[in-house]
């Protein structure tokens, strides 16, 4: 529908008209940005037309304003009234003639004789009446526009503006007025300078200009030097800076001074907020973690300082409830991350317990899973948020680098508990440099890891119970009498909203997040990091017999090498593997302390192959020495068989008599050395008689082969 006082622009060339009457299947229309218009007559039709194709868009009028009468002048509500008294009087009885282009002419003349008034006075009342709304208010005259306001002025040789005041030598010096040459420059200048990294102030800019554009240069000691004009001759800085706030571009300012990144966090508008993209609990989860502004003593001795603990926190954007929280020493890494996932789907009453703190379902109820995570590009670009993405369909979203103000609500809840933790515990960080004499506030250290839990715990359950300051409201939610705290938020959206909210099972999203990794299947067992493990389905299965499968997807936790897992094809369960005899003392390790150990074995190894290279070097050498030291001393033998027949046939009579005269050299002797021995008398005479005895026969081929049947029954050869 088009109606009569409507405003209409033409979206090819901005044109706006006003419809000023409609008779049958025709529209009267003024355009409204001429000084002065007359009617024409256009078909409804076409209009109507041209709306529905978008050559025409309905535009607000701006001409319609709310004036009161106490706002006005006198002098600008008497030439008004003077002004409506003649439309009154004279154009509106006439309005239907008017209108048409036939006739306008004559009927113009008449209202001009009868009113008195020239014919352009009349031609510019009946503008002014259809262009600006046809009221009243539509005669006041345009003092709004006098004085040029935001408009360059025609400059003549003579300085425009206030005289300066400051006099040289008794002597007013004008100054110079500002051309488009000078704006040039201007321009040119800020561009130059003052969009850039280096930080350069207006007034140094504005010496930059004065030494390009308004200075003598000349060379003294080779060097180029600049002489700056008189003062009437340049412009002051006040001009300067008068065009530099014309010229300004905040955005573009602040993006070459500091960046983009800087701008987009720190100066952007603020036209928005986190719910509007949200229909519900559960659409969205923002996570995120910060190192905490204090320090923490160890649970085993008060008296050693463990350093800061890291704080993970999971909040939902529709209710801004805390969902999932992780306090420990884990990151900021995938690990805390898993933590934080780990008790977002946990009973919080049962992880309240363990700190000592006893809370009912209503004042923590949030156990479920989101439909969108918003995380940093850090613990949430890795492999491991695959099962998070696959398998558990939960969407995530990383927000950009140096953008923490896309993740608000969380980013905006750490420093409330870094507050906190400031004005309540000891061995907090007060200040972030110390001056000299301060005292060292980690040497405050009291909290251990489990307290710092409980505090944290504390201030999250009244957060979930403190009302929101300036959360986007709906009216259902204040005709329900809501009072904005994050729980009666969330308990609203459950029961009114869709939202995106499921539960799993614990165990599952474990399997989920834990890190994956490839294991090997040998003889030995199921090989991961150079640690084994075995279990039942690999046994009854045969895998270390079979071989089938040398490779096989296994997930783990880091800080728990006990057990692996293998997740079943159907992925809702698992096959746990222990650690079998040869990797127990591991039991207990962390993996970093594996692969610290296989390193530093490796490491190790790597050093000693040098010095096992020279061991071989030298084993050979030796072995060349000895065997060539032997063939020296067979060359020099001077009995040597005659044949290799009666070489070969003594071999056995040989080792006899070497295995016996080993015997006397091996045998054990347990009496007194011969330093403590008595003297003894040697009895030269047997000896001789000793040495003259003949050598006896060697023993008959039958006597030989008795004796060795004798020795093998008894062993005696081995």
């Amino acid at each position: 529908m088009i109606y009569i006082n409507q405003v209409l622009q033409y979206t090819a060339d901005s044109q706006r008209i006003r419809i000023i009457e409609i008779e049958e299947s025709y529209a009267y229309v003024v355009n409204i940005d001429t000084t002065s218009a007359m009617p024409k007559r256009e078909l409804y039709s076409h209009l109507e037309i041209e709306l529905e194709q978008g050559e025409l868009l309905r535009i607000s009028d701006p001409f319609a304003k709310a004036i009161p009468d106490d706002e006005l002048t006198s002098v600008q509500i008497s030439k008004r009234d003077e002004d409506w008294a003649t439309v009154e009087n004279f154009i509106l009885p006439n309005m239907k003639e008017l209108l048409k282009k036939k006739g306008r002419e004559v009927k113009i003349v008449e209202i001009t004789a009868e009113s008195g008034l020239g014919k352009t006075k009349v031609k510019k009342l009946l503008s002014r009446y259809w262009q600006r709304g046809m009221n009243k208010n539509a005669m006041l005259p345009d003092y709004a526009n006098s004085g040029g306001r935001g408009k360059s002025k025609n400059l003549s040789n003579d300085k425009v503006g206030r005289p300066r005041r400051v006099t040289v030598n008794g002597e007013y010096r004008s100054g110079i007025n500002i051309t488009e040459e000078i704006k040039t420059q201007f321009e040119h200048a800020i561009n130059k300078y003052y969009r850039k990294a280096n930080n350069y102030s207006l007034k140094d800019v504005y010496h930059f200009i004065l030494r390009d554009f308004y200075a003598d240069r000349y060379k003294e000691d080779g060097e180029i030097q600049y002489r700056i004009w008189e003062a009437n001759r340049i412009p002051s800085y006040h001009q300067f800076y008068y065009w530099f706030k014309k010229l300004e571009d905040p955005k573009k300012d602040i993006e070459f001074r500091k960046s983009a990144k800087e701008y987009e966090l720190k100066h952007r508008p603020i036209l928005s907020n986190s719910k509007i993209e949200t229909n519900g609990p559960g659409t969205r989860f923002q996570i995120d973690a910060t190192i905490a502004d204090i320090y923490l003593v160890s649970s085993f001795d008060i008296n050693r300082i463990i350093g800061r603990p890291v704080v993970y926190a999971i909040i939902d954007v529709y209710s801004r409830i805390v969902t999932g929280v992780y306090v420990g020493l884990e990151g900021p890494s995938w690990l805390g991350a898993m933590m934080a996932l780990d008790n977002m789907v946990a009973d919080k009453v049962e992880f309240c317990k363990q700190y000592d703190i006893e809370i009912t379902d209503e004042q923590w109820p949030t156990y479920h899973l989101p439909e969108i995570i918003i995380a940093d590009r850090g613990e949430f670009e890795g492999y491991a948020v695959a099962g998070l993405i696959n398998n558990l369909n939960i969407k995530i979203e990383n927000t950009t680098a140096y953008r923490g103000d896309l993740k608000g609500i969380v980013e905006r809840k750490f420093r409330t508990i870094n507050g906190k933790v400031k004005q309540k515990a000891p061995g907090a960080i007060q200040k972030e440099y110390k001056e000299r004499g301060d005292r060292d506030y980690r040497l405050d250290a009291t909290l251990n890891l489990k307290e710092f839990t409980a505090l944290i715990i504390t201030i999250m359950l009244q957060h979930n119970h403190k009302i929101i300051d300036k959360y986007p409201m709906e009216k259902a939610m204040i005709t329900d009498g809501i009072v904005p705290t994050p729980v009666n938020l969330w308990n609203w959206g459950i029961q009114n909203r869709k939202g995106r909210l499921r539960t799993v099972d614990r165990d599952i999203l474990r399997l989920n997040v834990l890190p994956r990794g490839k294991a090997t299947i040998s003889r030995a067992g199921i090989k991961f990091k150079s640690l084994l493990y075995g279990s039942k389905r690999a046994i009854e299965e045969q895998w270390y017999v079979k071989l089938k499968n040398k490779s096989i997807d296994i997930v783990y936790d880091p800080r728990h090498l006990d057990k692996i897992y293998i997740p079943n094809d159907n992925g809702m369960d698992y096959e746990s593997c222990i650690l079998l005899e040869p990797s127990q003392q591991y039991k207990l390790d962390f993996l970093e302390e594996v692969v610290f150990q296989q390193q530093l074995r490796n490491e190790l190894e790597e050093e000693e192959r040098s010095k096992q290279v020279q061991l071989t070097i030298n084993t050979d050498t030796m072995m060349d020495q000895i065997i060539k030291a032997a063939e020296q001393k067979k060359k020099q033998a001077l009995h040597q068989p005659t044949s290799k027949k009666e070489k070969l046939a003594a071999i056995r009579d040989n080792k006899a008599n070497e295995k016996q005269a080993n015997r006397e050299e091996e045998k054990f002797d347990l009496s007194p050395t011969v330093a403590e021995q008595s003297t003894e008398i040697i009895d030269f005479t047997s000896r001789i008689k000793l040495e003259e005895q003949p050598q006896k026969k060697s023993p008959s081929r039958l006597m030989e082969k008795l004796k060795r049947k004798r020795d093998e029954e008894f062993g005696k050869d081995e």
